[in-house]
């Protein structure tokens, strides 16, 4: 018989089984710990790359990612080693479309310089009075759309790095010789070999841009920051615009295609903001009250004719307190009339109606010198009001919704100004100089004019377009190593992302869709940048090839149950230049769409987390094309150093 362990005179308790003893616990439980943590770590793949985000791969699994789950497929890069969470095992999944639906063909040739919605075929169907026929006017959604990817030029070459391209530019990129030719004794631009040089020159200079715009300099303040904005109106090569660079000033340069070939694409290839347009029926595709100057260098524009309503249409868009200037046809008509082939007394007469249209407008004019006559706007409508009392016309627009500037007709009165309490006010509100006015808040926005967008938004917009400009400069290397002079961003909100660029050498066209929740493009102009109203479910006004960069927020989003996307993205392709580089922003299921689309259209496109991280929806698409180029019918080659 065993002994006892109990304790005399009483039955003893039953044998302890010491897994329950609390500290035995304590301890397997470590152990336990410890065997799963080292279990774990062999089973993990640490990486170390630290500082390149990492491609999403896009195979097997892409279409199962969501905001919840994506971190079981994806690579992430932070400031500590990322973890390898990719699953290990391949899972049959649908085909991929991109595998059965074929690559996108090139169109032909002849469609090099393809112009979609200022197409000559099209313009035979309109009339010519008022140049109808070279407004806008769009092939219609699934009828008329070319489905193929346009063709760059036989002998095409990367362009001139900026400021080098303000000078000079590839004859085979723009090959086109007329203006060469026709304005060869005003020295416009001149064929050198296999180069365009552009020295200069132009109708109403002789002497030379620089020299003109001195000349304004004299009489307009350009060199205070009160004047940022200014639109170029029959703009020839823009050798204007790239004169008032040297002033930091920033100039739209308008002009319709025309018999004086690819005006506006010899402006793109120099790397100056420029986009094809025309006073004609509708009004300019621009916000009320955005530029700070207006200018006309014998732009041909019938200024006095149809009762002055285009010279009411730049009062529109001309900021209270700012200049027209106006050379050419009848300015110094009493020594020029001869050279222009017309009678003293019609040119007499001319200026004679010109100087009583501005007078109506209210506006002053403050010097008429050798060639150039520059008028100013009043700064608020007081006086203005008035006189109009008396007058029999023009009258202020009875119901003036001053802004829309998408397909609305021009209207024969005067776009009124926002009331002030003092004759000495400014309508509106004072804007700021160039370049405080970049990050000051606008008066557009301080008196509460777009609804939610108030100073803190503006401020916090700010703060985030530079963050998220700082991880493109790591995503795309090109960006920061000044690759890039000509950028589109095709849904620009208040300017943020332009705003953020500020510190490189490029220019932004801030389009604002008509199809967004605000009409923000008056505030964009308050902050001394440009753009325009656009729906991308049509074409853009510009000539193919003529943006190194396009960035995309939420476009496709935006439209995916209006139109095509597919329309959309063969659109990008057509005006970005065979180097360049997008940036599409949008949810995950958005962006694998989009790149089934884009990988048929032969780009090099990965898709990428955004800064926000794995564990957030939103994703980017990065097509880089900038260390290579497409020859022929698509193949592509790395460049060698030049």
């Amino acid at each position: 018989m065993a002994q006892s362990l109990s304790t005399p005179g009483g039955p003893g308790p039953p044998p302890t089984n010491p897994l329950n003893m609390p500290l035995v616990k304590l301890l397997l439980t470590a152990i336990l710990c410890s065997l799963s943590y080292f279990v774990g770590f062999n089973g993990i793949n640490y990486t170390t790359t630290t500082t390149t985000p990492t491609v999403i791969q896009t195979r097997d699994c892409l279409h199962q990612l969501n905001s919840t789950t994506d971190e079981q497929h994806l690579h992430y890069s932070s400031s500590s080693p990322p973890l390898d969470l990719n699953t290990h095992h391949t899972l049959r999944l649908t085909q991929d479309p991109t595998k059965t639906l074929p690559f996108f063909n090139f169109c032909p040739t002849n469609f090099t310089n393809y112009l979609p919605c200022h197409d000559p075929l099209l313009e035979k169907s309109f009339t010519v009075e008022r140049f109808f026929h070279r407004e806008r006017h769009c092939p219609e959604e699934g009828k008329e759309r070319v489905k193929c990817l346009i063709p760059k030029p036989a002998g095409y070459k990367r362009v001139f790095p900026w400021p080098m391209s303000r000078d000079y530019a590839w004859f085979k990129n723009v090959p086109f010789k007329k203006l060469t030719v026709y304005k060869k004794s005003q020295n416009w631009v001149r064929l050198e070999g296999d180069k365009l040089v552009f020295p200069g020159g132009g109708t109403s200079f002789p002497m030379g841009a620089r020299d003109y715009v001195d000349g304004i300099n004299r009489i307009v303040p350009l060199k205070s920051g009160s004047v940022r904005t200014v639109l170029d109106v029959g703009c020839g090569v823009a050798s204007f615009a790239a004169s008032l660079m040297d002033y930091n000033i920033l100039t739209m340069s308008i002009a319709p295609r025309d018999i004086h070939e690819a005006q506006v694409q010899f402006a793109l290839e120099r790397g100056l903001p420029a986009m094809l347009g025309i006073l004609s029926t509708y009004r300019l595709p621009y916000p009320s009250s955005s530029y700070d100057m207006v200018h006309c260098s014998r732009c041909l524009v019938p200024w006095t004719s149809y009762d002055g309503l285009y010279l009411m249409e730049i009062d529109r868009v001309l900021r209270p307190g700012g200049y027209w200037v106006l050379s050419g046809p009848p300015i110094s008509w009493k020594t020029s009339y001869k050279g222009w082939q017309r009678s003293a007394k019609d040119m007499e007469n001319e200026q004679i109606n010109l100087e009583d249209l501005a007078r109506r407008l209210c506006w002053k004019k403050i010097a008429e010198k050798d060639t150039i006559a520059v008028w100013r706007k009043p700064t608020n409508h007081i006086h203005c009001i008035q006189k109009l009392k008396v007058w029999k016309s023009p009258q202020l627009c009875a119901k003036p919704d001053p802004d829309a500037g998408w397909y609305r007709k021009m209207e024969l009165c005067i776009t009124p100004l926002p009331d002030v309490k003092d004759v000495h006010d400014i309508s509106g509100g004072a804007i700021a100089n160039w370049p405080k006015r970049l990050n000051t808040a606008p008066p557009r926005i301080r008196r509460g004019t777009v609804e939610g967008i108030t100073t803190k938004y503006f401020n916090e917009d700010n703060q985030l377009w530079k963050k998220r400009v700082s991880y493109y400069e790591i995503i795309l290397k090109s960006l920061s190593h000044g690759k890039f002079r000509n950028i589109m961003d095709m849904n620009a909100g208040i300017g943020g992302f332009a705003a953020a660029l500020a510190k490189h050498p490029v220019w932004v066209m801030n389009a604002v869709p008509i199809d967004a929740n605000e009409d923000t493009l008056g505030i964009v102009y308050d902050r001394g940048l440009i753009g325009t109203y656009m729906n991308w479910c049509e074409a853009f006004s510009t000539y193919p090839r003529t943006y190194d960069m396009i960035h995309a927020t939420g476009i496709f989003s935006m439209y995916i149950e209006k139109c095509d996307i597919t329309d959309i993205l063969l659109e990008m392709y057509r005006i970005l230049r065979p180097e360049g580089a997008v940036i599409i922003r949008d949810h995950v299921d958005i962006i694998v769409k989009v790149k089934s689309i884009t990988d048929r259209m032969r780009w090099n496109s990965k898709i990428l987390h955004t800064e926000r991280g794995p564990f957030h929806p939103e994703k980017i698409l990065l097509v880089d094309e900038s260390q290579a180029v497409y020859i022929g019918s698509g193949r592509r080659h790395k460049l060698l150093p030049s």
